[in-house]
């Protein structure tokens, strides 16, 4: 049995159909939209002195800044020493960690004190924000 071939000779250009092209794209696009982690810092300008030694802290914390101007900030609220004591007191057993954010330009004796605040509500995970710098 002999079958024929049935060959078809096109002529001019062959338009390609790019609907599936685009979906493709669209799908890479909203893969790499929902793997990437966005980061989003709060409104809070703070100037990190720098290390070279680190070390990635992965426990949920409470985090509180101290600006250059020594303002207190708990979260993106600013808040005084008896509203920041008095807020670690009541919440010292939910607070598994305290993350210290301050300024290089603030002065050491206010982030002494936010720290002793945090010795005095027995919280024992106080932690210092740095920026890490590449050798």
């Amino acid at each position: 049995m002999k079958f024929r071939k049935h060959i078809k000779e096109e002529f001019g250009l062959r338009q390609f159909d790019i609907a599936p092209l685009i979906d493709i794209i669209f799908i890479l696009l909203i893969f790499f939209m929902l793997t990437s982690s966005f980061m989003i810092q709060p409104g809070i300008r703070v100037d990190l002195p720098r290390t070279v030694t680190h070390q990635a802290l992965q426990v949920k914390r409470v985090s509180i800044t101290v600006s250059s101007e020594d303002v207190l900030y708990l979260g993106s609220k600013v808040v005084t020493d008896k509203e920041l004591e008095s807020y670690l007191l009541s919440n010292r057993e939910n607070i598994k960690s305290v993350f210290i954010k301050a300024d290089k330009n603030s002065s050491l004796g206010r982030v002494v004190e936010v720290w002793d605040l945090c010795r005095k509500a027995n919280l024992s995970y106080v932690n210092i924000a740095t920026t890490h710098v590449k050798e």
